[in-house]
């Protein structure tokens, strides 16, 4: 295991996921950030049936950090009741790895 995890946060669009994205890159709470500008959604959600094209954004960020990037998700995300979720890896190229931690410090 690494130390290194992959947040998951599903957003309402590409300029909501870029917005919050440069956001965490500038406070360095996030190394880096990769956006899938289109994915669709399915789900209930108040007892109703949606089905959405939301915006993917995908962040690789240092275990400890984790409760400071929800925190400042929560307050830019649009959503109601926001997915933000994390991944840990198994493992990660030990160059990369070493990136994503000076970028994150």
């Amino acid at each position: 295991m690494t130390e290194i995890v992959l947040g998951y946060v599903p957003c309402k669009n590409k300029k909501e996921a870029d917005r919050i994205a440069e956001a965490l890159v500038e406070k360095r709470l996030i190394a880096c950030a990769n956006i899938i500008p289109s994915i669709s959604s399915c789900y209930k959600f108040e007892g109703k049936m949606c089905k959405e094209t939301e915006s993917l954004l995908l962040m690789k960020t240092l275990k400890r950090k984790r409760a400071a990037v929800e925190k400042e998700i929560k307050k830019m995300h649009s959503y109601k009741l926001a997915c933000i979720a994390f991944i840990e890896f198994d493992s990660m190229n030990k160059e990369y790895g070493l990136w994503v931690k000076k970028r994150s410090y």
